[in-house]
């Protein structure tokens, strides 16, 4: 029962990530939408493709592929439930993890754990290529949903703080250079 009940909360809209223990069902995170993998995107400077859903993993990891502009990165932010590693396979970044600022480039990766400020702006003058990994998984489809609800940064910064909310993440300050 409880594998029938798992499958349909995954497979529609689902609020809950359920795991079973001794018989029991616990509602462990809380998520606004689990697209399929496959699923891709274009948002404000980059494409978006998820890899791995929760669906696949047990809630264990969530995995998307990025590629981002040239000059472009996200807002300080903090991912309240998922910790994140980030593999770069093409181009070059200047991270900002809570004050200390790196470069990493093709070849590197970069761990940030849960409830940490980060941030990472392109700093290669070719677009850079990211896989990253979320465990647990969840947030991969944050970006779908920010495309379709036509958000921008900085013009809806309360409507996607909101919607950030949903996945377990807040925005908490500027990107670490402005476009």
């Amino acid at each position: 029962m409880a594998s029938i009940a798992r499958e349909v909360i995954w497979r529609y809209r689902p609020v809950a990530l359920w795991f079973t223990f001794l018989g029991t069902i616990n509602i462990m995170t809380l998520y606004a939408d689990i697209l399929p993998a496959g699923t891709t995107v274009s948002w404000l400077h980059s494409v978006y493709k998820i890899l791995l859903t929760p669906h696949e993993t047990n809630g264990l990891l969530g995995m998307f592929s990025a590629v981002g502009a040239p000059d472009s990165g996200p807002p300080r932010h903090v991912h309240e439930n998922e910790d994140e590693t980030i593999h770069i396979v093409d181009g070059e970044a200047e991270f900002w993890l809570e004050g200390e600022t790196f470069r990493r480039g093709a070849g590197d990766t970069v761990f940030v754990p849960r409830g940490r400020e980060h941030a990472f702006h392109i700093v290669s003058n070719t677009p850079a290529r990211f896989i990253t990994c979320l465990t647990p998984g969840g947030f991969e489809s944050f970006f779908a949903a920010a495309a379709r609800d036509g958000l921008q940064i900085p013009q809806h910064g309360k409507e996607l703080n909101a919607l950030a909310g949903q996945y377990g993440c807040r925005f908490t300050g500027p990107p670490i250079r402005q476009r």
